[in-house]
Protein backbone atom coordinates (compact mmCIF):
# COMPACT_ATOMS: atom_id res chain seq x y z
CA UNK A 1 0.00 0.00 0.00
CA UNK A 2 1.32 3.44 -0.92
CA UNK A 3 2.09 5.90 1.82
CA UNK A 4 -0.04 8.96 2.34
CA UNK A 5 1.75 12.05 0.96
CA UNK A 6 3.29 14.31 3.57
CA UNK A 7 2.89 17.72 1.98
CA UNK A 8 4.54 19.60 4.83
CA UNK A 9 7.68 17.47 4.55
CA UNK A 10 7.76 17.86 0.76
CA UNK A 11 7.39 21.62 1.10
CA UNK A 12 10.16 21.72 3.70
CA UNK A 13 12.44 19.71 1.40
CA UNK A 14 11.78 22.12 -1.47
CA UNK A 15 12.40 25.15 0.74
CA UNK A 16 15.61 23.62 2.10
CA UNK A 17 16.88 22.92 -1.43
CA UNK A 18 15.92 26.43 -2.53
CA UNK A 19 17.75 28.01 0.42
CA UNK A 20 20.84 25.88 -0.21
CA UNK A 21 20.89 26.91 -3.86
CA UNK A 22 20.49 30.56 -2.84
CA UNK A 23 23.42 30.28 -0.40
CA UNK A 24 25.63 28.63 -3.04
CA UNK A 25 24.81 31.40 -5.51
CA UNK A 26 25.56 34.08 -2.92
CA UNK A 27 28.89 32.44 -2.02
CA UNK A 28 29.85 32.22 -5.70
CA UNK A 29 29.01 35.91 -6.21
CA UNK A 30 31.08 36.88 -3.16
CA UNK A 31 34.05 34.84 -4.44
CA UNK A 32 33.79 36.50 -7.85
CA UNK A 33 33.62 39.93 -6.22
CA UNK A 34 36.70 39.20 -4.09
CA UNK A 35 38.56 37.94 -7.17
CA UNK A 36 37.72 41.09 -9.14
CA UNK A 37 38.74 43.34 -6.24
CA UNK A 38 42.08 41.54 -5.91
CA UNK A 39 42.60 41.78 -9.66
CA UNK A 40 41.84 45.49 -9.59
CA UNK A 41 44.29 46.06 -6.70
CA UNK A 42 47.11 44.28 -8.54
CA UNK A 43 46.49 46.44 -11.60
CA UNK A 44 46.42 49.61 -9.50
CA UNK A 45 49.77 48.97 -7.70
CA UNK A 46 52.08 49.54 -10.72
CA UNK A 47 50.37 52.88 -11.44
CA UNK A 48 51.12 54.16 -7.92
CA UNK A 49 54.88 53.54 -8.18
Amino acid sequence: MAMKPNYFQQRSDRNRAKEQKKQEKLQKREEETARRKAERETQREPENR
